[in-house]
Formats: C-alpha cells, structure tokens, sequence
C-alpha cells in the first residue's frame, strides 16, 4: 500500500511516498538555499513516517544539484533520525552529490543504496 502523505512542498517536487518498509523522498532537480526548506518539510514529513525498522529513503536518481544549504538540511535530518532510533539511506547519487559528500566527510554518515 502506498500512502502519500501532505506536504506544503510549495510547489517544487519533492514526493514523498510511505511503503511497506522504507518511505520514499524523490526531491528533483536542484536543492539549493531555495528549495532546502521544501527539502526539509518532505524529510520531517517522512521521519513522522519511519521507525526503527522503515527507515528513509532518499532517491536521489533525479536530482542535479546539491549545496551546502540542501546538505546541512540532510544532516540535520540525518541526527534526528538517529536520535529516534531510525535511519536516512541516500540511493542513486549522482556524481556530483557523491563529490560534495566526499570533500564534507559526510559521505560516510549514510549508508547507500544503489
């Protein structure tokens, strides 16, 4: 069963689709200091969602753009997750999320999915 929770995403398109086992955030195109507060109102959507076992998933195949604003937004998401018990997985990086994980050191704090 998939349950598409309410956003008030603004009009960007970030979908986010709670499944069986994970629930789904599909953010497209570009998160910049524009959009990364779209981005955090689809992930706190999705952590009211998850648990210990349904983590979050972020797919990331549709995405062209990351910055620093988008990549503190993660982060934060990241921490409340884990204080909860859950998890936030990052799935079909791109290369140049990949890099901007890399030279932060944030790469290693979320775990990948292909």
């Amino acid at each position: 069963m998939v349950e598409r929770p309410p956003r008030g995403a603004g009009g960007k398109n970030i979908a986010v689709e709670v499944l069986d086992r994970t629930v789904a955030v599909r953010p497209v195109g570009e998160l910049d200091i524009e959009t990364a507060p779209v981005l955090q109102r689809a992930l706190t959507e999705a952590l009211a969602h998850a648990s210990p076992v349904k983590a979050v998933v972020i797919d990331c195949s549709r995405l062209s753009f990351c910055d620093s604003s988008a990549l503190n937004v993660l982060l934060a998401a990241r921490r409340t997750a884990q204080e909860s018990g859950g998890v936030i997985r990052l799935a079909a990086l791109n290369s140049q999320l990949q890099r901007l994980l890399e030279i932060t050191g944030a790469l290693a704090l979320f775990p990948l999915d292909p």
